[in-house]
């Protein structure tokens, strides 16, 4: 990703906005309200609730939250297409916008004829699409599908069309609504490399993506957004995890236990205390979350079979040992472990339910034993590692039990032949071309 251009331009200055939905059981509702002085017939809901938001110059800015939690209606009121209930919005600029799939299309148009009048809404001129017409064709990649009409098209080539025509309408500020989801991988890091450009520009992004990896690498700024209402707004790693805290928590109503420890407990510290916080590699700056119904009380981090204090090397062999009180009897346990850059991006991970070679079920004053085994090969920076156990759920996935995000950091020496992340150890060479001339 380029340098940053943002400023503290204000370009969409959102204060108090909310939007109220009328709910009318039957059609014939409306025409009684129309004439009710008194009487209300319908009911009322709230899609949005004083929302206040700021987005500057060159800024761009995440949204995430729960299905119906008023993403797209917040992103609708900024483009223009719904009106406000209440409150204020301004922007400064022209605005491109890639909203739900087909959102400003005319299914019996063809795709040529609708990124012309796309074109023409935003306010370009004939000679100015003529120009930008090119790279248009080019992106989309669609061929002759351009002359067919877009109800003969796939809901991939529908996001083809829309995102070439909006990345190409010279726009100031570029709003996207999950549109990215759809479509092949290969076309979605196009588009994602488009954004790097875009920004670089000067362009203000606001999406909304329920990939919280897009909002840790793409994004300078995140909100989360729950029932209408703006719930959080920071950096992209803070909101992220307050996201993920809320999408998974749960239901389970947990009482404080009385552990009493074993003697034959064959250990040197105490399960019933967190000891995590006294090795060399603890990050003091963790997220922590579960229902508390067992406790990650240990961890040992072996460094080619020694202990470390966190200045390791690429191709050490390191295995990691997390105890584990359980406070509670739990059934269908997962065990796991997630090796992240410092900036959030997952570069490892697995659980037991994946491996599949864990008991899967402890009771109340169980202590577990559970080691990860890891070859380090990663180039040179700071890692961390979380550890965590949680239950297995048909509708939630699984339940944190005891998740310790960013628990462990660990330093990899500096390296100077390659860059990134993986230590994928490329060799090069020229080849002798043998052949007779």
């Amino acid at each position: 990703m380029g340098l940053p251009m943002s400023s503290s331009t204000p370009v969409i200055e959102v204060e108090g906005i909310t939007k109220c939905y009328q709910s009318y059981q039957k059609p014939i509702h409306r025409l009684w309200q129309s004439f009710a002085t008194k009487k209300q017939f319908y009911q009322e809901f709230w899609a949005l609730k004083g929302i206040d938001l700021t987005v500057n110059k060159g800024e761009t800015v995440g949204i995430v939250g729960k299905n119906g939690s008023g993403k797209s209606t917040l992103l609708q009121i900024i483009t223009g297409i719904l009106q406000a209930t209440d409150g204020e919005c301004k922007t400064d600029g022209r605005i491109s916008a890639l909203l739900e799939l087909g959102a400003g299309f005319n299914p019996e148009f063809t795709g040529m004829e609708n990124a012309r009048l796309n074109a023409s809404i935003m306010g370009l001129t004939r000679e100015e699409f003529h120009q930008k017409l090119p790279d248009i064709v080019e992106f989309c990649g669609l061929g002759d599908f351009l002359q067919r009409p877009v109800k003969t098209y796939s809901s991939g080539m529908f996001v083809r069309l829309a995102f070439a025509v909006a990345i190409n309408m010279n726009p100031d500020i570029l709003i996207v609504d999950e549109a990215l989801a759809v479509g092949d991988v290969r076309f979605q890091r196009k588009c994602f490399r488009r954004l790097d450009q875009l920004k670089e520009q000067g362009v203000s992004i606001l999406f909304v993506t329920h990939s919280t990896d897009s909002v840790l690498k793409y994004c300078d700024r995140a909100i989360m957004l729950d029932d209408g209402e703006l719930k959080l707004t920071g950096s992209p790693k803070q909101v992220v995890q307050a996201y993920l805290e809320m999408m998974f928590a749960s239901d389970v109503t947990v009482s404080k236990p009385v552990v009493i420890v074993p003697e034959d407990y064959n250990v040197d510290f105490d399960p019933t205390q967190d000891n995590c916080l006294r090795h060399p590699t603890y990050n003091s700056n963790e997220e922590r979350w579960g229902d508390g119904r067992a406790k990650i009380c240990h961890y040992e981090v072996l460094q080619n079979g020694a202990q470390t204090s966190g200045l390791v090397h690429r191709g050490d062999n390191l295995r990691i040992r997390m105890s584990v009180l359980f406070e509670h009897d739990v059934d269908d346990i997962i065990y796991g472990i997630t090796v992240k850059t410092n900036d959030g991006n997952a570069v490892y991970g697995t659980n037991s339910r994946l491996v599949g070679s864990l008991p899967t079920t402890q009771n109340a004053g169980d202590l577990v034993s559970v080691e990860y085994e890891l070859t380090l090969n990663l180039l040179a920076g700071d890692y961390f590692v979380s550890l965590g156990v949680a239950q297995d759920h048909e509708s939630k996935d699984a339940i944190p039990v005891d998740r310790r995000y960013d628990l462990i950091h660990l330093h990899i020496g500096q390296t100077s032949e390659a860059f990134g992340y993986a230590a994928l150890d490329a060799k090069m060479s020229l080849v002798a071309d043998d052949s007779d001339v």
